[in-house]
């Protein structure tokens, strides 16, 4: 409040009178609420109540209802002669300044019995009437301070001398918290109107701001203090970690961490400090186990810590805190060690029953948090690859080599999509019609985003496992899917037949030796066709066809081997009309240039009555076509033999190998290797192998002397009259079916041969658009040429250049010789 003194008529307009002509009118003096921008009005100096208590409480009312009515409160003393009419004797606001004074201490007194000297409505009314009447706010409040720096003091000597430390020391620091904190909510209570009025109007500090920053202050930041909260801290915190269940003061550290809160210290005092501690505790602890522990189990010891860590900061500390705490545990767990880690844990979280993906998508996320996913890609990439390569060069398994590489590409993938991927919100679609029903899930869909940088580490682990051999696992491909064409679905559904005969082709894509493959199933596709052991033209056809438009235009060879056999058909049926004879034949007239076999130079000598009955076929296709050249391969031929045995008559389906060598038995019982070799005129290793499947194998219509599995020189074979079977056509397995090793090394043989002719051609044609090319450019240019079929060696290219050269093809530069010059 402010006082002026101003003339009386410079502030009111008062009608014509003399009434105040015997008063001087300097002598007025005006009371107003310096807020206030009303007009002030005449205050009475004495109302119906004398007393002083009632005047106030006149007063309050006044102002009260000004305040209501959204006016602002002012007074008009009036003084006469120097004297204010309504001006008490000062001992009476004596009385109320000394009772506010004795409440303030006795409600910053901790621990004191005595009560306070006064109820709360006089203790309000009086510090109202101080603070209104008397003008004496500035002495309640310097009184408020004096008794603050007094209660500082004694809480700080209480705290510093109890005989308490580390968790227990706690108890008495919240306790004395909390005393503090509610004695200052009553304190503003009881003195509120020192709060509303005196010190809003001096623009001071009110009672909690100044009760707070001195207990922030004196106590807060007392060095001493700081050191006991954290060692309680430490306490706790180490408790729990070492005995890994609750303490039962975690209370404590909840209502500290509210306190500090309160007072902005939380990051300052606990926070920092508690991150801190916990990465030193983890570090060393990760030092210890890692002695001890496997790379799998500590990877499960780290995730269990995580876990226990973040169950802790949830329950304690404040959520800003909870994604600090997390990292920083896995940051000291695993930062130092998660090589060790990520090359120990693959092997046996990817092998045994399958995949751990439980585990493996933690490790993912834990090494996610710490920025290790580069150190885990590396990990797996070189487990998948190092997989790879083990079965690849495992030659005694060659036969599963492909089944093996497609359950670690299954498994590979299952990894990849369903434990190393991030989770993303998926956006939800806002319905045009909003939806009636009570149970609406609003929250967000999430789904699974494999990562993937490890999809493609798996492509480039598999094509790096095939290097270690080459041209082997686009053999064992091509013949994988030679097994599956001739079984066909056996009661599966077109979907798995479709899917099983995809993830083959899919392993065909990591191999370089493109070549390899084409060449192998083509053979296989040959053999399938001629002997008919397809199990549907139907998905030969789809799988050329996509062979040709997925993978290499060249298989279209395939559809001129359906082409030559359509054709067959026709002119076997046409052969039957006009021929004359009992022998039921059929034949199969083939382009050589179309099927992947090569003229023999010798072949089995097959009966007369054969011999005359293909030379019947020969003049008739002579006629027919004039100025073409048959040549007879036997190898693949197959035939029908009517047997009698003493259990009785059987159909024997045999290779047209079997068939002549059994036709020898209808003359003698009894004949020695040499002999048949001499009859039949057969290759040895073919004869060997063909004996074998008749006199050792399951259905022996044959016995050899003396008995063993090999066939050798001086074996002697009869006829087996005794041999039974229940089925009236009997299979007998010729070796003949399967590709020989001899015909595989052939076949690798032509392979390399061909290989060398598209390296010369690809070399001679870029010289000869080049005219003159550096060596390594040359050799850049060549691998790119050619990489659609096969991979080179740089030496197989270099080699191919020299020979160019010798040939005169190329010629090499005077002053560079590695400089090389096209020859026209």
């Amino acid at each position: 409040m402010t006082m002026a003194v101003i003339d009386v008529y410079t502030l009111l307009s008062l009608p014509s009178s003399n009434a105040f002509s015997a008063f001087h009118s300097s002598d007025f003096v005006v009371e107003q609420d310096s807020r206030s921008d009303s007009p002030t009005r005449k205050v009475p100096r004495l109302a119906d109540d004398s007393d002083s208590a009632s005047a106030s409480r006149a007063r309050a009312a006044a102002v009260a209802d000004n305040e209501h009515a959204g006016e602002k409160s002012a007074t008009i003393v009036l003084k006469f002669h120097g004297a204010p009419i309504n001006v008490q004797p000062e001992s009476v606001y004596d009385k109320d300044l000394a009772l506010v004074r004795r409440s303030v201490r006795v409600l910053l007194a901790k621990g004191t019995t005595e009560s306070l000297p006064a109820t709360y409505e006089k203790i309000y009314a009086a510090c109202q009437a101080v603070v209104q009447n008397a003008r004496n706010g500035e002495g309640i409040y310097e009184s408020i301070k004096l008794e603050m720096e007094r209660c500082f003091g004694l809480l700080l000597r209480d705290l510093l001398e109890t005989s308490h430390t580390g968790i227990a020391w706690l108890q008495p620091f919240i306790e004395t918290c909390s005393w503090f904190d509610k004695q200052v909510t009553l304190m503003k209570s009881l003195l509120a109107y020192l709060d509303r009025v005196y010190l809003v109007s001096q623009k001071k500090q009110d009672i909690g701001s100044l009760a707070y920053s001195g207990f922030y202050t004196r106590i807060f930041q007392h060095e001493s203090v700081v050191q006991h909260i954290r060692e309680g801290l430490t306490e706790w915190a180490m408790w729990e970690r070492e005995q890994r269940t609750t303490h039962e003061a975690r209370p404590l550290i909840s209502a500290l961490v509210m306190q500090l809160q309160r007072h902005g210290l939380y990051q300052d005092i606990l926070e920092s400090f508690y991150i801190k501690k916990a990465h030193e505790y983890y570090v060393e602890e990760a030092k210890q186990l890692r002695e001890t522990l496997r790379p799998g189990d500590f990877c499960k010891h780290a995730e269990d810590r995580h876990d226990q860590e973040i169950e802790r900061a949830k329950a304690v500390l404040l959520e800003s805190s909870i994604q600090k705490i997390s990292l920083e545990t896995d940051t000291a767990l695993l930062t130092a060690h998660l090589d060790w880690i990520a090359n120990g844990s693959m092997e046996p979280l990817m092998e045994g029953e399958g995949p751990s993906l439980d585990r493996l998508h933690r490790m993912y996320l834990l090494f996610s948090a710490v920025g290790g996913l580069k150190i885990l890609l590396a990990a797996f990439k070189l487990y998948v690859t190092n997989f790879v390569k083990k079965i690849v060069t495992d030659a005694k398994m060659d036969d599963q080599m492909v089944d093996r590489l497609l359950v670690l590409k299954r498994n590979c993938d299952t990894v990849v999509n369903e434990a190393f991927y991030n989770e993303a919100p998926i956006p939800r679609v806002t319905p045009s019609k909003p939806s009636t029903s009570m149970d609406v899930d609003d929250s967000p869909a999430i789904e699974k985003r494999a990562n993937r940088e490890f999809g493609y580490a798996v492509t480039d682990a598999f094509a790096e496992g095939f290097k270690a051999r080459r041209n082997k696992p686009a053999e064992m491909i091509a013949k994988f899917l030679d097994r599956a064409m001739r079984r066909g679905q056996k009661g599966r559904d077109d979907r798995d037949y479709a899917a099983e005969l995809a993830a083959a082709l899919a392993l065909y894509r990591y191999t370089d030796d493109k070549d390899v493959f084409r060449t192998f199933y083509h053979r296989a596709l040959a053999r399938r066709l001629l002997l008919e052991k397809s199990a549907s033209d139907d998905h030969e056809k789809a799988m050329l066809r996509k062979l040709k438009e997925e993978y290499d235009p060249e298989f279209g060879m395939g559809d001129h081997m359906f082409t030559d056999l359509a054709l067959s058909r026709d002119l076997t049926a046409e052969y039957r009309q006009k021929k004359k004879g009992d022998v039921d034949l059929s034949l199969m007239v083939l382009q050589r240039s179309v099927w992947p076999f090569t003229a023999r130079k010798q072949d089995i000598v097959l009966p007369v009555w054969m011999s005359d009955e293909l030379s019947k076929f020969t003049e008739f296709y002579k006629e027919k076509y004039k100025g073409r050249k048959l040549d007879w391969d036997h190898a693949l031929g197959h035939a029908t033999l009517r047997a009698r045995f003493k259990a009785g008559v059987k159909e024997l389906t045999v290779s047209l190998y079997q068939a002549v060598i059994l036709l020898l038995f209808n003359e003698i019982e009894e004949l020695s290797f040499r002999e048949i070799k001499s009859q039949t005129s057969m290759e040895d290793g073919e004869l060997r192998r063909t004996l074998q499947s008749l006199a050792c194998g399951k259905k022996r219509v044959l016995r050899k002397q003396p008995p063993g599995k090999d066939v050798h020189d001086d074996d002697v074979f009869f006829f087996s009259a005794d041999f039974t079977d229940p089925a009236f056509r009997v299979h007998i397995n010729s070796i003949q079916v399967k590709e020989t090793p001899e015909e595989a090394k052939r076949a690798q043989t032509m392979i390399e041969a061909d290989r060398k002719f598209a390296l010369d051609a690809a070399i001679v044609r870029i010289m000869k658009g080049k005219k003159k090319q550096h060596y390594e450019q040359l050799k850049t240019a060549t691998i790119e040429a050619v990489s659609k079929h096969f991979h080179p060696e740089v030496t197989m290219i270099k080699a191919r250049i020299d020979g160019l050269v010798e040939q005169e093809y190329l010629r090499r530069d005077d002053d560079d010789m590695n400089v090389l010059h096209y020859v026209a």
